[in-house]
């Protein structure tokens, strides 16, 4: 995985990439970044439960 800073509008973003090739990276700011802190849980809950 790697992570990347950028700025969009001014505003941080990270983007996370599977690798350099990745066509499709996710990227997210502060809000969203705060967002999946506060559902961590929920999250690794969910891919417990669907990963095969």
């Amino acid at each position: 995985m790697i992570a990347e800073r950028s700025e969009f509008k001014g505003k941080p973003m990270l983007i996370l990439k599977r690798d350099e090739s990745d066509k499709f990276p996710f990227s997210f700011g502060l809000s969203k970044a705060k967002l999946i802190l506060e559902s961590i849980e929920e999250i690794k809950k969910f891919v417990a439960e669907n990963e095969k």
